[in-house]
């Protein structure tokens, strides 16, 4: 298949280094766009935050959101798995007096019993029974998840299968709560479009999610993403299914 130059051109871009989880790169260049939700995520959390005493924001890439969520309680932390992000994560966040943790496993968090009231977490795993040891009684943990379904007409149109997280959703993430003794408070679930409009962007986007998009490179799938990029020429853009849940939890106060 002869590949024309422009397509080429957007493969080199594809290169540019992903540092954090900040993708204002494609996102913020109005290369990919997404659907709002009908809720925010931040809207949420602000109110929770002024009434926490100390907080712990799961996964926190490299500080970009909970930095921009100052003031903070007079005790807050962060954990973050994926190594490069741990130095970014702590060049912004210790400043602002938030201590990074580098972790490594959901269920051996470095913190003691109940010493959080408010736990947050964006688009991170969680373990939890874990949560519910190191939340305060009466404290709340509120989470924003990506789903199983997520993008996974990507993964058909590229013929990559991923099925590992398929049945990650609202209704067994509010399971797990309750199974840990959580009651939940609020929850809701939607399925916003993501469109790219430029095949550099989708690469780009799906170099970043590996557990996805399993041993992806652009050399295997060359002929499969000249047709995307094909598609994207005629119709000026791929429009794909996002999804994403909310949930907020409470443990329950115990008497003594």
């Amino acid at each position: 298949m002869k590949y024309d130059s422009v397509f080429h051109h957007f493969i080199e871009q594809a290169e540019t280094p992903f540092t954090g989880w900040d993708f204002s790169y494609v996102h913020g260049t109005g290369r990919i766009g997404t659907e709002a939700l009908p809720w925010s995520y931040a809207s949420k959390a602000i109110p929770l935050l002024a009434q926490a005493d100390s907080m712990l924001d799961m996964g926190t890439g490299g500080g970009e959101f909970i930095s921009k969520m100052v003031p903070l309680p007079p005790l807050a932390c962060a954990t973050e798995a994926y190594e490069p992000n741990v130095p970014i994560a702590k060049d912004k966040l210790d400043p602002l007096g938030i201590k990074v943790f580098a972790i490594q496993n959901d269920s051996e968090l470095p913190f003691t019993e109940k010493q959080f009231s408010l736990i947050l977490n964006r688009h991170e795993s969680f373990d939890a029974n874990e949560v519910r040891r190191i939340l305060k009684d009466g404290g709340i943990f509120f989470t924003q998840q990506v789903g199983g379904q997520d993008c996974q007409e990507l993964n058909r149109m590229l013929g990559i299968t991923s099925d590992e997280y398929s049945e990650w959703n609202v209704t067994n993430a509010v399971k797990q709560l309750e199974e840990a003794g959580l009651s939940i408070q609020e929850k809701g679930a939607f399925t916003p479009y993501q469109r790219f409009y430029d095949i550099g962007a989708l690469i780009y986007y799906v170099k970043t999610i590996p557990w996805q998009f399993p041993a992806f490179t652009c050399e295997q799938y060359l002929d499969e993403l000249y047709l995307l990029h094909l598609q994207i020429q005629e119709k000026g853009y791929i429009e794909v299914k996002s999804d994403r849940f909310y949930v907020r939890a409470v443990a329950p106060l115990v008497s003594v």
